[in-house]
């Protein structure tokens, strides 16, 4: 067995999906373009003492100080392009030049994502010569993480800087499975760092260095052999996320404003789901709240001048209670994360089964919290379709859930570009990426990877589609119930999402009884 050479497709792929992403820099953009112009305008114009504070716009600074800094650095160029931008008061300022500038930051620092995957890529290990290069795992797999039909549109028409931060994440995995656990561990340090909703997939860093880099030997029946804990090891990895954070929080601390930017951090005065729901188990739930408050008001059960006042139907990001069911608290869903997550954590440190093992609890937990979490944003599902990707390519059974999560997950980004000049663009992007994925999985493994019913679920969502993009807008329900396509869209794609979680759990418990080897190192 032997790493993949890279060196001929790889930056043919690469320079192709950076001129891909150029075609959209005058496409539509979201809120988000002006919330990270405010932040290079923040970062920028005001002393490091009132980042935390400003709250001139409504999208104040939310994201950790190493964030801040980046867009720091960001501001320096960005005031060759237009100063303008880099004025807190000029408030959904989008100039040419401005447009411009942003768009071609997000391009620019993609080339970390880019390194990452490249990296990725040299982890999958493949008889050399025994496949054309379109047939090889690694080809297969750079082909799906560089053109990812999420990243595509969240970052570079909707734009965020996603592209840039799961650099860090697929880098600090690439690192884990080369056995460069140093390297991984401060890479994911400085990730969390970043952007605070990787820690989401922390515990599965946590529990697998403790078990795989602290502990060095295991019983002969898999056990952990307690007598061969390192301290040593222990403190290394200590004093690398200790000092991260020092560096990223400390100015904060010494000025006293430790508790002012972790309010910023984490809001859970905002309500249950975002303005769009996530396609979770929430999205669910919310649903049945509705219709049993429907049956029970039709029934003469209950009042509906009594109900609380409904706001989740309308798109707003605020707090409300559910009319017949339990409302649901922080605390509630911080319970039910950390118990959809616990059985995969359990499963590591038992039975670590390497990068594999590291590989799916990590998956598993991004995907519990997504299902879970509060306040989730329909973005946070792409934790959990980058990652499988690797395993996809790996297996059968895990390339059959990568289908399944990915074009559901995607599908339920759609509403996130809803005008319609985009529309064309994001249709034509979702087939060929879903076509490819689908046949080039396919040619790998050699066959059907999707069972029949999981095939009828997918092919459903043409239905769907069809019902919200040309059916909807044609219709008398389109003022009545003008957030129906995205309760339409979230409750078909939730299905989707919460089976390719209960079937990734069912992989686990597979790979508990077969001890299955893995591709990945």
């Amino acid at each position: 067995m032997a790493a993949p050479d890279t060196g001929g497709w790889f930056p043919a792929l690469a320079v192709g999906v950076s001129l891909l992403k150029c075609l959209f820099i005058n496409a539509y953009h979201s809120t988000d373009f002006e919330v990270h112009r405010n932040w290079l305008a923040i970062t920028h114009s005001l002393p490091v003492s009132r980042w935390y504070y400003e709250n001139t716009s409504a999208w104040t600074l939310d994201y950790p100080p190493l964030f801040a800094w980046f867009e720091f650095g960001l501001s320096h160029v960005a005031r060759h392009f237009d100063r303008n931008m880099l004025l807190v008061e000029n408030l959904n300022y989008a100039s040419a030049s401005t447009v411009l500038f942003q768009r071609l930051s997000v391009i620019a620092t993609d080339v970390v994502f880019i390194f990452a995957v490249r990296e990725c890529c040299r982890c999958v290990q493949e008889q050399k010569g025994s496949r054309d290069i379109l047939s090889r795992p690694s080809f297969v797999l750079a082909s799906l993480l560089l053109y990812n039909f999420g990243l595509l549109i969240v970052d570079h028409i909707h734009f965020q800087y996603n592209g840039f931060l799961f650099g860090f994440l697929l880098l600090s995995v690439a690192k884990h499975l080369q056995s460069q656990h140093l390297q991984g561990a401060l890479l994911f340090s400085i990730l969390l760092n970043l952007k605070h909703i990787y820690l989401y997939v922390a515990p599965a860093y946590g529990i697998y260095l403790l078990r795989s880099y602290c502990f060095t030997q295991d019983n002969r029946d898999g056990s952990v052999r307690w007598t061969s804990f390192s301290p040593l090891r222990l403190l290394a990895l200590g004093t690398i996320v200790v000092s991260v954070c020092a560096l990223s929080f400390g100015p904060f601390i010494v000025m006293g404003q430790l508790s002012q930017v972790l309010s910023r951090l984490f809001p859970f005065q905002r309500g249950l789901c975002h303005a769009y729901w996530a396609p979770n188990v929430w999205a669910l739930y919310n649903v049945l709240d509705k219709i049993l408050a429907v049956l029970g008001v039709r029934l003469k059960l209950l009042e509906e001048a009594e109900l609380p006042r409904a706001s989740m139907t309308g798109g707003l990001v605020q707090e409300f209670q559910h009319s017949v069911l339990p409302s649901v608290s922080p605390s509630v869903t911080l319970v039910c994360s950390l118990l959809s997550i616990l059985p995969a954590l359990v499963s590591l440190w038992l039975r670590p089964r390497g990068a594999r093992g590291f590989l799916r609890c990590l998956v598993l937990c991004s995907l519990g919290s997504f299902m879970f979490g509060w306040h989730v944003h329909e973005k946070a599902v792409l934790l959990a379709v980058l990652p499988l990707s690797l395993l996809a390519v790996e297996s059968r059974e895990d390339a059959g859930v990568f289908l399944v999560l990915s074009t559901t997950g995607h599908y339920s980004l759609f509403p996130l570009i809803f005008t319609p000049a985009e529309l064309p663009i994001k249709v034509v992007l979702m087939l060929m990426f879903s076509i490819y994925s689908f046949t080039a999985l396919r040619k790998l493994h050699s066959g059907p990877v999707l069972r029949p019913l999981e095939t009828v679920y997918l092919l459903g969502l043409f239905a769907v589609a069809f019902a919200c993009e040309v059916v909807f807008p044609l219709s008398p329900w389109q003022r009545e119930l003008p957030f129906l396509p995205l309760l339409a869209t979230s409750v078909y794609c939730s299905v989707g999402v919460c089976y390719s979680f209960l079937r990734l759990y069912a992989g686990l418990l597979r790979c508990e009884d077969s001890g299955e080897k893995s591709k990945l190192q």
